[in-house]
């Protein structure tokens, strides 16, 4: 059965978990919000949620140079305590962040972020294309709503699927950390530099050389 955005929102504020996250477990539980929440639980993700209101202040900053200096990243990964913060498993995680950045090039940690100007700008482009497909206009918003969300699983940091475990999200990574280390975790900030980037030169498949690095 088609899971409805109020549902999705009902079980986010329910909950506190991710919007993907919710209209996973409702998918999975054919709406059923009382379920879908027991789903969350089993999986750690609304127990995530819930230290998601503590304050995060501590962390790393994490830099990522890609073989021969050709792609940089920076990300600022937060946690509540020092001491967590200088952990093997936090700063694995943090290097597996900046990796990913580096690998799938993100413009934004979150759908929150992206500018209103720019969803709207997208979805005219994206309602321009389903009316030249022929589609009929009663059907085209809708279909608009399902392709921005792609648009979103590419551009968003959270929603992309991890470069090293394509079946989980970097939302859903981030959530079993969280549960894991017992902490509030935040992936704060980030920033990505391509060498020539903006300039006329030779492409390269950056995600494939940074990819066979990951496996070494």
């Amino acid at each position: 059965m088609a899971v409805s955005a109020s549902a999705v929102k009902e079980l986010r504020e329910k909950t506190g978990a991710g919007m993907l996250d919710c209209k996973k477990a409702l998918d999975e539980a054919n709406g059923d919000i009382t379920k879908a929440t027991e789903l969350l639980r089993e999986k750690g993700l609304a127990a995530a949620a819930n230290k998601a209101g503590r304050a995060a202040t501590e962390g790393v900053v994490e830099a990522y140079i890609h073989a021969g200096g050709r792609i940089g990243v920076l990300v600022e990964i937060n946690c509540e305590t020092d001491f967590v913060g200088k952990t093997d498993q936090f700063k694995e995680f943090a290097r597996d962040i900046a990796m990913h950045i580096a690998a799938s090039s993100p413009r934004y940690v979150s759908r929150e972020e992206v500018p209103q100007a720019e969803v709207e700008k997208e979805k005219e482009i994206l309602k321009a294309q389903a009316l030249n497909e022929g589609k009929p206009e009663k059907i085209v918003e809708k279909m608009v709503e399902g392709r921005i969300g792609k648009y979103y699983e590419e551009f968003c940091l959270l929603e992309q699927p991890f470069i090293k475990d394509p079946d989980k999200t970097i939302s859903q990574l981030l959530n079993e950390k969280i549960s894991t280390i017992g902490e509030n975790i935040s992936i704060r900030r980030f920033v990505r530099y391509e060498l020539g980037e903006g300039l006329e030169k030779k492409v390269d498949n950056f995600v494939e050389e940074v990819m066979a690095q990951v496996k070494q």
